[in-house]
């Protein structure tokens, strides 16, 4: 007779915690996670932080787990994102908290998964030791690519290797790029929950996986990029008033970098650089505004990197320009991730009835550029990003490819006076300088403004709020780090591979879960049957 088939699956893992449980440490999770940042930065924090967010996520049932997910998520990002309420108010603070929550709590979905369905294919203490936590590993990735990505471009922020910037496992990123970075954070930490879970500490191999990734992390140091000389840079942070509701007469702004860069005056450099929004009007059109640029180009013998608000026909664009003494904008390039619900409004028509106020305010619509991120100055490659767009991985490594030697980046930090915003975006510059191996100068209208060196040393500085100048002889480096070259491709692998193999694991527990029941009757039972909450 045919053997019955017993549609039942194989049981899951028990829960480690009951569900009340599994909430309160993700909320602890995501408070932690929190301190790992600026300003306090205390990066050990990123690693209980991944590992309580991720215990809590073992054996549970599906709706359970986007609970769990979404409790780490919203502590994360409500505390994390408390700066975009600043000026414009808890709206767009809680929208952006509230999406960024929704994505991680879906996320939460497939590493619950991954916990189910690996042990029961692959049961033995290997699997459990190795693949498993690579699976976790690169779906939280994943996770990441898509809060960073998705929807309107995404929003790249809180990611975990990020946190990493002050420790001794920076370095990695020049190797594997921020999200490999955070991969092997996240590997490591789970690895370790694995560990402790087989609970078999007199066998010493079964800690090797957990040690290999930790000594990986530790020992690595930054890939080798070639000096090429120096670069003599003025950079001026004029403190004037650039935020939406700063009270500003005609060019205030542009009056305010004047003063603070006649200090400056005299001085031999070979390129000064203003910040984002350090031009009230669009010099490419405004003859007025052009010829104070020129007089000032010429007065202290070198090209000038400035930013406006261009406009070209029906279009606008925010947009960094390198300037000439009677030739005016030589070369420009345009933002290529302008922020949606501050520089431009997606679906206006759709969301404004929701918060009219807020999107009046926001007139103009930034067209996002096409150009590349990167100048030629005297045949020097400089590389760019304006504001947000150095959160983005493909402008910070088109400009390294396009041949940059150094990074300039132009921000305008004034609408987040008194939070942790610029501390936060000025890690991102250096982790990018840690990443490319190229120096960084990170220029704001009111701070906080640095040069920092390829290896994220601050050799130069002025303090939020204040008008001062810089001028600094910025190291060249030239040569492409691994992330630089294969950083879309790790992203790729890391992400969508473990997205795949979660995907194969499910069909393969499928077809095994409708197998006679005596075809599986010598196979090993995973750990636990208990109730998932």
């Amino acid at each position: 007779m045919p053997h019955a088939v017993d549609p039942r699956p194989v049981a899951s893992p028990r829960p480690l915690l009951p569900l009340w449980a599994a909430v309160a440490t993700s909320i602890a999770a995501g408070a932690l996670l929190t301190l790992a940042f600026p300003a306090l930065s205390w990066w050990p924090m990123a690693f209980p932080a991944v590992v309580l967010a991720l215990i809590g996520l073992i054996g549970r049932r599906l709706w359970a787990s986007a609970l769990v997910g979404f409790a780490f998520g919203a502590t994360f990002f409500f505390i994390n994102l408390v700066f975009t309420a600043r000026y414009l108010g808890p709206v767009p603070w809680i929208a952006l908290s509230m999406l960024e929550s929704v994505i991680t709590a879906a996320g939460a979905i497939p590493i619950t998964l991954a916990y189910r369905w690996m042990p029961r294919m692959l049961p033995s203490a290997t699997a459990r030791l190795t693949l498993l936590p690579l699976l976790v590993s690169g779906l939280w990735t994943l996770r990441e690519q898509i809060v960073g990505s998705w929807p309107y471009g995404g929003f790249p922020w809180g990611r975990i290797g990020i946190t990493q910037v002050g420790s001794p496992l920076a370095d990695v990123a020049s190797w594997v790029g921020v999200s490999g970075l955070t991969f092997l954070v996240v590997l490591l930490c789970a690895a370790a929950i694995e560990y402790f879970r087989l609970a078999r500490f007199r066998a010493v191999l079964t800690g090797v996986p957990t040690v290999i990734v930790a000594l990986l992390l530790l020992v690595i140091p930054q890939f080798p990029t070639t000096p090429a000389g120096s670069l003599r840079v003025g950079a001026v942070q004029g403190n004037g008033p650039a935020g939406y509701f700063d009270e500003r007469t005609e060019n205030a702004v542009l009056r305010a970098q004047l003063e603070a860069t006649v200090p400056l005056f005299g001085e031999q450099m070979d390129v000064l650089l203003w910040p984002e929004g350090g031009v009230d009007s669009d010099p490419t059109t405004d003859e007025r505004t052009a010829a104070v640029l020129d007089e000032l180009s010429d007065r202290i013998g070198a090209p000038l990197i400035v930013a406006a608000v261009t406009q070209r026909g029906d279009e606008y664009f925010n947009s960094s320009l390198l300037w000439e003494a009677g030739q005016g904008a030589v070369q420009t390039y345009d933002k290529r991730h302008p922020v949606p619900f501050g520089e431009y409004v997606p679906d206006r028509a759709f969301f404004e009835p929701f918060a009219p106020d807020l999107i009046g305010l926001i007139q103009r619509e930034y067209t996002p550029g096409v150009t590349p991120p990167f100048f030629d100055l005297n045949d020097i490659g400089v590389g760019l990003a304006i504001c947000f767009d150095v959160i983005y991985d493909d402008v910070i490594w088109d400009g390294a490819r396009d041949g940059a030697q150094i990074y300039m980046f132009q921000t305008n930090n004034a609408d987040f006076r008194g939070t942790d915003e610029n501390l936060q975006q000025l890690a991102f510059a250096r982790m990018r300088a840690i990443e490319t191996g190229r120096s960084v100068v990170n220029l704001s209208t009111v701070g906080t403004s640095q040069v920092i060196t390829s290896d994220g040393v601050t050799i130069d500085g002025l303090p939020a709020d204040e008008a001062g100048h810089m001028l600094t002889d910025v190291p060249l480096r030239t040569g492409l780090t691994p992330a630089v070259v294969a950083g879309e491709g790790i992203k790729i692998v890391i992400g969508w591979g473990s997205l795949i193999a979660l995907l194969a694991l499910g069909g393969f527990a499928g077809v095994r879960a409708l197998r006679p029941r005596s075809a599986d009757a010598k196979t090993p039972a995973p750990e636990g049957t208990g109730v998932a909450g």
